[in-house]
């Protein structure tokens, strides 16, 4: 498993950085609530418990590759967000992290995918890999020391799902690859909640989801987590999270389908940043 900066999200990051900083500059009514930072960034690492299901259908012949578990494991992957205040409480929130899985594995039944027939008891193996980036607009309510936020936004998010194995052509046996790619943007909501027990520490609890229905990469994705933060210096903390995620993704492109089911869970680690 491995993390990716595809180009649509890494603009989009470091375009929000840039007006991140240009916010530090700006001046300011007033100051924003102790659970808040004009600008919020984190960096470090997702070790997540992951569990990734693929399957595979072509409408022609109606058959389908059944469910694939393309596996259960453990690893750890970067992620990357930052948020920021152009006002004293509301601003703009920005997420990305990227997972991909290999595996080989054995066919109980044959199928068709793509135009190609893989034969049963042959190996197979499977690459899954997915990203997601968010962008979204919070509105902060609260007081000094406790916010509810609500955030509307964007997601973008990629899926690419390759099958290699054996197959057959005119009586023929060979060895073949078939490939699914495609990503598509969606309606973002996310909720929030931040506490400061007092300038050093702080809580938080984040809810978002995601739901597209139509086109051609349609499904949902929703998340949550549970934080906590420590500065011991002013700009400069560290940052523990747990977050849990659903992910689930249906795909269509020509006469075959696929779908993607992964659940994600797991502990993060963060260096904190804050201006």
């Amino acid at each position: 498993m491995a993390f990716y900066c595809m180009p649509f999200p890494r603009s989009i990051l470091a375009l929000g950085l840039a007006a991140g900083l240009a916010s530090i500059a700006a001046p300011a009514v007033a100051a924003p609530s102790q659970a808040l930072d004009r600008v919020s960034i984190w960096l470090g690492g997702y070790r997540a418990d992951a569990d990734f299901d693929l399957t595979l259908r072509e409408e022609q012949s109606g058959l389908d590759s059944g469910r694939l578990d393309v596996g259960d494991f453990k690893d750890t992957v970067g992620r990357a967000r930052l948020d920021f205040l152009i006002m004293d409480s509301q601003g703009f929130s920005f997420d990305y992290y990227g997972l991909s899985r290999d595996r080989s594995l054995t066919l109980v039944e044959p199928f068709s995918f793509g135009g190609t027939d893989f034969d049963a008891n042959a190996v197979l193996d499977t690459r899954l890999e997915f990203d997601v980036g968010n962008a979204a607009y919070r509105w902060w309510f609260g007081g000094d020391q406790t916010v509810f936020g609500f955030g509307l936004g964007a997601a973008w998010y990629r899926i690419d799902a390759r099958v290699r194995g054996e197959a057959t052509f005119d009586g023929q046996t060979f060895t073949a690859t078939e490939r699914y790619k495609d990503d598509a943007v969606a309606p973002l909501v996310q909720l929030g909640w931040r506490h400061a027990f007092s300038d050093n520490v702080r809580t938080y609890i984040d809810i978002s989801g995601v739901k597209k229905n139509g086109g051609s990469l349609e499904g949902h994705i929703y998340n949550g987590s549970l934080g906590v933060e420590w500065f011991p210096w002013q700009n400069l903390g560290l940052g523990a999270e747990y977050s849990v995620s659903r992910i689930k993704l249906d795909g269509s492109e020509g006469s075959y389908d696929a779908t993607a089911d992964i659940k994600l869970h797991g502990p993060s680690a963060y260096l904190r940043l804050r201006f």
